[in-house]
């Protein structure tokens, strides 16, 4: 990702067998099919994630999400357009991504514990786990210091489609992921750089799906949300009671 700071502003949907044809006909050129590995760390006591706050380490590269609204919010404007629709801002700068994991762990509890005064979370029957707390990415001690676990990792096999031109779907990127616990999801995503506008990401989101002929009011699961249903319940649970899934 080019940009250190931006809002991504995505709507998942469930891929039928013909989405890949639907999407040329529409006039989206396929850019290329990729895989990757994702490993998502927090606290035991999930202090990032039950603030709807994401570290990941893609392929190497850390990366973290943070919700740039609030439920109620969501609703103000364009209601069902906005709840069909996350909107998270993406931090790649390692040195931001730090600050701010720290900023909410410090809200979120007051002070950081280190990894000698808690014991991770086991969660039962995950598809990979040796090896899951490290990423090549060199230096983690800042990992050790703030407590931060892997507490999911999978692959994703992604093929990617983008509009060219300047019309509706300009900017508009779709991706369709298969992850290798068996899911398969399409998501239609902008990027928006920081302090623009996001309500013209959503009608481009909007306009995209009404081609595609999608239908439906409620949000499609992504990755994230079936693996921690599968092979983390507890975690599950917890967000689902903090109503961040």
């Amino acid at each position: 990702m080019e940009s250190t700071m931006s809002v991504e502003v995505e709507r998942k949907f469930v891929c039928d067998a013909d989405i890949q044809k639907q999407l040329e006909e529409i006039g989206a050129v396929c850019i290329g099919q990729k895989q990757f590995q994702d490993k998502y760390f927090d606290t035991p006591d999930f202090l990032l994630t039950l603030r709807d706050v994401w570290l990941r380490c893609r392929q190497g590269c850390w990366e973290l999400k943070c919700t740039t609204v609030t439920k109620a919010e969501d609703r103000v404007g364009e209601p069902q357009k906005a709840e069909l629709c996350s909107r998270y801002q993406e931090i790649t700068n390692l040195s931001q991504i730090q600050l701010k994991v720290r900023e909410v762990m410090k809200e979120g509890n007051g002070e950081q514990k280190t990894a000698n005064q808690t014991h991770p979370v086991v969660h039962q029957d995950t598809p990979k786990t040796e090896g899951a707390e490290n990423c090549p990415t060199g230096n983690e001690s800042w990992l050790m210091e703030l407590n931060l676990v892997c507490f999911a990792e999978f692959t994703t096999q992604r093929c990617s489609f983008t509009f060219g031109g300047e019309g509706d779907e300009s900017g508009v990127r779709v991706d369709l992921d298969q992850a290798d616990f068996g899911y398969c999801v399409g998501e239609i995503e902008v990027l928006v750089p920081k302090g623009e506008d996001i309500q013209s990401a959503l009608r481009k989101i909007e306009k995209t799906a009404q081609r595609l002929g999608l239908s439906g009011d409620q949000r499609v699961q992504g990755k994230m949300d079936v693996y921690l249903q599968r092979y983390c319940p507890e975690h599950y649970a917890k967000l689902l009671s903090a109503h961040i899934l």
